[in-house]
């Protein structure tokens, strides 16, 4: 059977329903399955967790979708380019769950493995750890140290975007989208993957292959692609 699909809405197909867990690939808008998220929003779901490390910025990325409230929750590290996400959280229309991004790929390869939690001396003693619970372990030189309990996440589905894909759902990241998209592609229940280019069964050197087809449910090829820039920064040309 055919991983191929000719759109993203096709792609997602019997896939979305109401108050699912997503977890996204991305980071900053490096990486960002664009074409996905333009149809999650094209769809009308709504009520959706996302897990993602942002939530891109106002009207790109997530952010497309915090504007038509189809998102419910945000389980994210950092979200301070999104004014939208700032004004939703703090009227109480957004419920956040803030995580280390150390920890949050963690948690996305975590749940990939099948692993349902880990200890982590990330967060503790800061409001990370409030709730959860501390255990003491001996550190590498014998000193004992507290460490706090984190979850596993298991995404109802996993979206994320790759450089390069063969037929049979292998995938190659390029270079900082490898961050969040491989850690969040195993952790769904299924994986949708929208890729720059589909080449034949076979064309892709296997040593150079990030995430194997195993673990692709489906694919769809969304180029072409505007680069998009977060922040434009000029200086005046100097006089020779």
């Amino acid at each position: 059977m055919t991983k191929l699909y000719p759109d993203a809405a096709s792609a997602l197909a019997g896939v979305l329903r109401d108050d699912m867990l997503i977890a996204a690939g991305g980071f900053g808008l490096c990486g960002l399955p664009e074409r996905l998220l333009d149809a999650i929003r094209d769809s009308g779901v709504k009520g959706l967790t996302f897990a993602s490390n942002n939530a891109g910025i106002d009207n790109e990325g997530i952010g497309k979708l915090l504007r038509t409230r189809q998102v419910k929750k945000m389980i994210s590290s950092y979200v301070g380019e999104n004014k939208e996400f700032e004004r939703q959280y703090l009227s109480g229309e957004l419920e956040v769950e803030f995580c280390p991004q150390g920890t949050l790929a963690e948690r996305m390869r975590a749940g990939g493995a099948g692993i349902p939690g880990f200890y982590t001396r990330t967060g503790v003693g800061t409001e990370v750890a409030k709730g959860k619970e501390h255990k003491d372990f001996p550190d590498r030189d014998g000193v004992m140290q507290t460490y706090i309990l984190e979850h596993g996440i298991f995404a109802d589905l996993a979206i994320v975007k790759a450089w390069k894909a063969d037929e049979t759902g292998n995938l190659i990241f390029r270079k900082t989208a490898r961050n969040f998209n491989l850690p969040a592609a195993t952790c769904g229940k299924v994986c949708v993957a929208e890729v720059e280019e589909v080449v034949p069964a076979g064309a892709l050197d296997p040593d150079q292959i990030h995430l194997a087809g195993v673990f692709v449910n489906r694919i769809v090829c969304g180029a072409p692609y505007d680069k998009k820039i977060e922040f434009r920064t000029v200086r005046e040309r100097e006089t020779a």
